[in-house]
């Protein structure tokens, strides 16, 4: 095999898995600023990033849903929230040293992005959008545990409120605090199901349904967060 074959094999150490592709490594650490534009789609870390982050979330709430069978859909969505956003992924990224192994565009390097937490976290996506594609949801699933395994009790107890991120978040904006309204209720009174509608001024409402008021109003939260960008959808 070539040199280039195996250019990242000090990275294979650390990830703890040997491709049997290795190309599918080099373009997962492959900026599309190092690249022209014709080869970008193809060559770039961007499908792979896609993938991973899709991988990444089925796995993890695979692992919450077997640790946490007490865990409510809420709580467990929370955690998951926690476990895969982007500071999460980066602290990854950084755990692995990617910053050394990123191919980037010459002007990209001068700026530091070898360093910048979106285009690692996207490059961690990558790696495990890499290793699936090398060798399968299995292996995915045997990194994945390894780099999250010890940080899932911690998740735990800092997982964010959707309500109170969202507060905060409006506060940051020089806003007032979102409004939570009953928009409906349905069904029989001993399973009652209520639509909660999230209002914020400057921004379009958004409305939620849940079996109490109170995961409602969380999961409009939720909602409103994801639609900003503020938190990525998890799956």
């Amino acid at each position: 095999m070539s040199a280039k074959g195996r250019r990242h094999q000090k990275l294979e150490a650390r990830l703890g898995y040997r491709f049997a592709d290795p190309d599918l490594l080099d373009r997962a650490l492959t900026h599309s600023s190092a690249l022209s534009p014709a080869s970008r789609t193809e060559r770039s870390y961007q499908r792979l990033e896609f993938l991973g982050d899709r991988v990444l979330g089925l796995v993890v709430a695979d692992m919450l849903y077997r640790l946490f069978p007490k865990a409510s859909e809420g709580e467990l969505n929370r955690t998951l929230v926690t476990l895969v956003r982007g500071e999460s992924c980066a602290a990854i990224a950084r755990q692995l040293d990617l910053s050394e192994e990123l191919h980037l565009g010459d002007s990209e390097r001068r700026i530091g992005s070898a360093e910048n937490d979106s285009i690692l976290a996207d490059a961690a996506e990558a790696v495990i959008g890499a290793i699936y594609c090398d060798g399968g949801l299995g292996r995915a699933y045997e990194f994945i545990e390894r780099m999250l395994g010890d940080n899932i009790g911690h998740a735990v107890a800092l997982r964010p409120d959707a309500k109170t991120t969202l507060q905060e978040w409006a506060q940051g904006q020089g806003l007032e605090p979102p409004t939570y309204t009953v928009a409906g209720k349905t069904g029989p009174q001993h399973e009652p199901e209520f639509t909660i509608e999230v209002n914020l001024k400057g921004h379009e409402p958004l409305r939620a349904s849940g079996s109490s008021k109170k995961l409602a109003e969380h999961k409009a939260a939720e909602g409103f967060l994801i639609r900003e960008r503020v938190w990525k959808e998890t799956l």
